[in-house]
């Protein structure tokens, strides 16, 4: 007889899909949803990362590293891997239940011509090529959409624009995926979101909201918009910077040396201390630099 990895598992959650838990071969913890298999693989500094795999056919303990891919996001116990897996197992049996299907598809897309769609509903497919991909709505349904957020054409790519879709038919959607939508909603278009849910976004809720003010406030001041280590500096970053971050033609750069111990760019840049950090005029490890003028 075969001995399927779900049978050398804890089946947490009987039903379909089912939830196994176990440990791979390296002794991390392993689980397996359905044909999606997930893993808690260790990382740098005692962290954890949520790793998947897919069709895996062997025992829960033959599993290694080497059979997963991806990193979708820092862990940071066990207990925090097992709801992440047991979120998608919720999900997959939602997706389920909205009944999409598949269908083949050569139809034209802005990201080029469909290898495939998914059918969510009469006038909703979300399309993948070669590339990318995204959704693309019949007129009637883009109709639906806020006309802050509507794209003329009804095209809406796979990275961001997708969750304009989510927000707009929420019932065609699991709930993880209305957390993602709501998720990216906040973080790539808060000026619409404030608009339509009349609330207004706190600093850590927006992710473009709060780069807006970090380059509003650091307007004046020199942000890192290149580094390196130093090889005429030891212990030092050489560090080019222009005023409010400007990138491209025209932008004044200076460079400047931090130390190395020091230089952490942040969420959005590194912004240079003029009393601490010393304008640097000396030989440049920016190949781009040499022969320059300070």
């Amino acid at each position: 007889m075969t001995t399927t990895a779900s049978q050398l598992g804890t089946n947490e959650t009987p039903g379909f899909p089912g939830v196994s838990f176990g440990r791979s071969a390296d002794g991390f913890p392993v689980a397996l949803v359905g044909e999606m298999a997930f893993a808690m693989v260790p990382a740098r500094n005692g962290r954890h990362y949520l790793a998947t795999g897919w069709h895996m056919r062997r025992p829960m303990p033959e599993w290694t590293h080497s059979d997963f891919y991806g990193h979708s996001g820092h862990l940071a116990d066990e207990a925090e891997f097992r709801a992440k897996v047991l979120e998608q197992a919720q999900h997959q049996r939602e997706k389920l239940a909205l009944g999409r299907r598949e269908e083949r598809s050569t139809a034209s897309t802005p990201w080029g011509p469909s290898q495939g769609a998914t059918v969510y509903a009469d006038g909703v497919g979300f399309h993948s090529t070669a590339g990318h991909g995204g959704f693309v709505l019949s007129p009637q349904r883009n109709r639906n959409i806020h006309p802050t957020l509507r794209v003329h054409g009804g095209a809406y790519e796979e990275d961001e624009a997708w969750a304009i879709v989510a927000f707009t038919f929420p019932h065609l959607f699991t709930g993880f995926e209305r957390r993602c939508a709501e998720r990216t909603m906040k973080d790539s278009f808060p000026d619409a979101w404030e608009a339509i849910a009349g609330s207004v976004l706190e600093p850590g809720e927006s992710w473009k909201k709060d780069q807006r003010a970090f380059f509003d406030n650091h307007a004046n001041d020199w942000i890192v918009v290149s580094a390196i280590f130093s090889d005429h500096e030891p212990g030092f970053t050489e560090v080019i910077a222009t005023p409010g971050g400007k990138r491209g033609p025209g932008a004044e750069e200076r460079r400047f040396l931090v130390p190395s111990d020091e230089y952490r760019v942040g969420r959005f840049g590194f912004v240079i201390d003029q009393e601490r950090h010393a304008v640097y005029g000396g030989p440049s490890s920016f190949v781009s630099w040499q022969g320059r003028a300070r």
